[in-house]
């Protein structure tokens, strides 16, 4: 990931057009028009041979020509020509350049490249960075800059619009026009040969003018990129996405039900909720996004009360809510008091709230007022209908000032045509969300509400894991090896309950049994009765011809079973290997659920987690929910939630509810193992039975893969997972202490070392005084991205054998890993021991490691402790404004 010289493609101060052209209908005077039409405010050079002059300009015959070297390049020549102009470009000091230019991944250079290749080995050694090919261009309102090939222009704003459609585009720009909605960046990313979706997010994610990001997303190439970029930039501001081709891939072959469930689409939709982003599905619902995005509040809450002036719309905006899974308000006790003195009787005393037809604007504005004062309601939605004697325009002018101060989200529904059109424009130039249906304004409403429901997600701190087992990594890949090895990469139940086991999972005892007299003695050991279940790796579901047999109470039970067994696989699968068969203990759980927790890997982002309704009806039911890995125990409840077999599982009547806990120490375990061992490609529990009692493992299958060597085999997982190899112990103090990277878990001992320091100590660290963290910033500072910062903490069990954080040392780098910021706390008791030091070396190493090229920081004028010992570990030191001292170690 990069954003190197992306400031010169997106807030270019000079641009060079090469291919301007007076030809009507050309690609380079649709650019020419463009450039000129949107006043670019820097300075704008023309380039083409054929033309000495164009629109009253000077035009340019070569890139030699130019009299300086343009930060920014749009080009639209014929394919053969762009390598050499790139070249040209980047000897010139040109730093980045547009390619609108298409047909450069078909055709060849002398060389045998593909011309899209010898492009990027032209720009390159420059580090000239490449929008396109086959871009259909960028916007950049607030500096006069359209270098696209829209029909029109867009406004300036705070959203940025990244699509991979250049034709969705104009569309686009057409509609918010009219919206009077604007941009701050409008790009089309084309093929994107060098800046992606990834670059781009890094570059707005930091964005000062930016304020939202709409993505329409078609394919990605690199997730791990993609999920690291939007991960940051989803937690400074909102990012939508709208994702095509949602069932172009279509089912994919696979040897477990758990790689049958998780689709691209189920893989992707997990994705967006892993990073705290909403998806939309429609190009209706992402131009109603960008006008809910431009316009409301953020939500604190989910309750809606709705107004409206006829019984009809506002029951309908209500019916709409609740099939929607929305909240409806409940009006306090005070609110319906103010409302029975304000509105005529039969109101309806309560949500939604009747104004009747004809309800003067003042009623509007008056119980507009009265409900954003209830304490019991988080937004408000004003559903208006046409009536005679009631001017559209004066209800709107009456409300639009009552929403523009509001704290919480106002939405407004107008229903009707020509007549209400100013009362939309009114609420428009108001920042007021407005919308032509009751059931479009729920929608709006329903996308704030799941962006916020995915940014708590993101948010929220997991607590401690409690009873999951650490696992015998080296002997699950120690098992794994041997399968291998022996050229064995579909497992069968007992061989996979090994590994398992490894894992501290509950099982079922099982025996494997080569023969029937095998599978009798297997029976005689585990004690009547017992399950038996005919081993082969080529029938998934063995059961549909027999293949299992249940409470057998006796040895010859046991060997007719097994008998039959053999003779219906030969009969039904004639080809099917029989590889003998599974003994089982009978689990008699009369009230427990049958699960499915299971891995697949997807071709995109990787091993995925699966869970869902079990059992021989898994692929039937279709109630299963996708996560990414690594899991923790909030990510894992949220897996259990998304499903329907969730409600189950808190109990109903007479049956209790399962233990959750346990079901969600399987789903971390299966998590930790999919991250452990690369080699497995798709795993399956099913069933997991569980009840009030735990959780228990009765069948399973593992497929394995050789594992790629050709880089880190943390690299096929789109989350980096937590880096255990950089834990270490040392001695301190007359005893042990363990420096390690901070974990989510790690919230409540955060907590608590950031009370034991001293006010002081906080201000030396934030520059300013706060008395509390707040549930975002710890979240911010426990649940950090391992591909882009680093957090070490020294820790040791406190006298309660309670782990307790004794200092943090904290590195962020930026996207290039050129610098990274430093942050060094001790907890205020323990200064003058060394700690300070020891972190600070610990980060120091940690960056040497990862190439960063320096370290820097900054300290306030009083925190004299830190300057004293990053000098002595070779930093320079200067003072810059208001004495803060700027601190810097090279480190290559």
């Amino acid at each position: 990931m990069s954003v190197r010289n992306l400031d010169k493609l997106f807030a270019p101060r000079s641009v060079v057009l090469i291919g301007a052209s007076e030809r009507e209908g050309s690609l380079g005077a649709t650019l020419l028009r463009n450039l000129l039409e949107a006043e670019f405010r820097g300075q704008l050079y023309l380039l083409n041979p054929k033309y000495e002059q164009l629109a009253g300009r000077r035009c340019y015959a070569g890139v030699g020509e130019l009299p300086a070297a343009p930060d920014l390049a749009v080009i639209c020549t014929p394919p053969p020509t762009v390598p050499q102009l790139v070249r040209q470009l980047g000897e010139l000091g040109t730093r980045a350049a547009v390619v609108l230019t298409a047909g450069l991944h078909q055709a060849r250079d002398l060389r045998g490249r593909s011309l899209r290749q010898a492009m990027l080995d032209a720009a390159n050694p420059y580090l000239l960075r490449l929008l396109g090919p086959n871009s259909a261009g960028l916007l950049a309102p607030a500096i006069g800059l359209n270098a696209s090939v829209a029909h029109s222009g867009a406004l300036p704003g705070r959203i940025a619009f990244v699509s991979q459609s250049g034709s969705l585009m104009t569309g686009v720009l057409d509609w918010a026009r009219t919206r009077g909605i604007g941009f701050s960046h409008f790009i089309a990313l084309g093929d994107s040969a060098d800046v992606d979706l990834g670059d781009v997010l890094d570059f707005l994610a930091s964005d000062g003018g930016t304020g939202a990001i709409l993505l329409y997303v078609e394919s990605l190439r690199y997730a791990r990129k993609f999920m690291s970029a939007v991960r940051a930039a989803a937690r400074s501001k909102p990012v939508l996405v709208l994702k095509a081709r949602r069932d172009e891939e279509g089912p994919r072959p696979a040897a477990s039900e758990s790689g049958a469930l998780a689709s691209p689409d189920d893989v992707f939709d997990a994705a967006i909720r892993r990073a705290g982003m909403l998806r939309v599905y429609s190009t209706e619902q992402l131009f109603a996004a960008v006008e809910t995005l431009a316009y409301a509040r953020p939500l604190h809450g989910e309750r809606l009360a709705i107004v409206s002036n006829g019984a009809g719309p506002g029951i309908l905006a209500r019916d709409a809510l609740t099939h929607g899974g929305g909240v409806a308000a409940t009006l306090s006790p005070a609110t319906r008091e103010a409302l029975d003195a304000l509105l005529p009787s039969g109101w309806g005393g309560g949500n939604p709230v009747n104004l009747f037809g004809g309800a003067p604007p003042q009623r509007y504005r008056d119980t507009l007022e009265i409900l954003l004062r209830d304490p019991q309601l988080d937004a408000v939605l004003v559903v208006h209908s046409p009536t005679a004697g009631v001017d559209s325009r004066e209800v709107a002018e009456a409300i639009a000032p009552v929403a523009r101060q509001a704290s919480r989200t106002v939405l407004s529904c107008w229903l009707g045509g020509a007549s209400v059109l100013e009362a939309r424009a009114i609420a428009s130039s108001a920042r007021l969300p407005n919308y032509r249906t009751p059931e479009d304004a729920v929608a709006g409403f329903l996308q704030l509400v799941n962006f916020r429901r995915n940014q708590n997600l993101l948010m929220e701190v997991p607590p401690s894991l409690i009873g999951t087992v650490a696992p015998d990594r080296a002997a699950a890949r120690a098992l794994v090896r041997e399968a291998i090895q022996a050229g064995r990469y579909l497992l069968s139940d007992p061989e996979t309950k090994a590994i398992l086991r490894a894992y501290g999972m509950a099982l079922v005892e099982t025996r494997a049994a080569q023969d029937v007299e095998a599978a009798v003695a297997g029976a005689r050991a585990i004690g009547f009765p017992v399950a038996l279940k005919i081993l082969t790796p080529d029938v998934m579901h063995k059961s549909d011809f027999g293949g299992v047999a249940l409470d057998l109470d006796s040895e010859e039970a046991v060997r007719a079973a097994a008998r039959r067994m053999r003779r219906r696989l030969g009969e039904v699968f004639p080809e099917a290997r029989f590889e003998g068969y599974s003994v089982q203990a009978m689990c008699r759980r009369s009230h427990a659920h049958e699960l499915i927790v299971g891995a697949a890997l997807d071709p995109v982002f990787g091993p995925v987690i699966v869970f869902g309704q079990g059992g021989v009806s898994v692929e039937v039911m279709d109630d299963h929910s996708v996560g990414l890995p690594p899991l923790n125990l909030v990510l894992a409840r949220d897996l259990i939630d998304r499903t329907r077999v969730a409600r189950l599982l808190a109990g109903y009547r007479n049956r209790p509810a399962a233990n959750l806990d346990a079901v969600m120490a399987a789903l971390i375990q299966v998590s930790r193992m999919v991250c452990d061992i690369p080699e497995i490609v798709e795993l399956d529990l099913n069933p997991l039975v569980a009840d009030s009692q735990g959780a228990v493992v009765l069948d399973a299958r593992m497929r394995l893969a050789l594992a790629d060597k050709s880089g880190s085999t943390l690299d096929r997982l789109a989350i980096r997972p937590y880096p255990r190899e950089l834990e270490e112990t040392i001695d301190w103090n007359g005893g042990k202490l363990l420096l390690r990277p901070i974990r989510p878990e790690d919230g409540p001992a955060h907590l608590a070392f950031f009370d034991a320091l001293t006010p002081d100590d906080i201000r030396y660290r934030m520059f300013v005084r706060i008395r509390e963290l707040q549930p975002s910033q710890l979240a911010r500072f426990t649940q950090i991205d391992y591909d882009r910062e680093m957090a070490f903490i020294a820790t040791r069990p406190n006298g309660e054998g309670v782990p307790e954080t004794l200092a943090v040392g904290r590195v962020v780098a930026d996207p290039d890993n050129v610098s990274a910021e430093f942050a060094v706390t001790v907890r205020s008791d323990l200064k003058g021991m060394g700690l300070g030091r020891i972190m600070m070396e610990k980060l120091i190493a940690y960056c040497r490691l990862r190439g960063t090229r320096e370290i820097v920081g900054e300290a306030l004028p009083q925190n004299a402790r830190i300057v004293a010992m990053v000098r002595k570990l070779g930093f320079e030191v200067s003072i810059g404004e208001e004495g803060i001292r700027h601190m810097r170690l090279a480190l290559r």
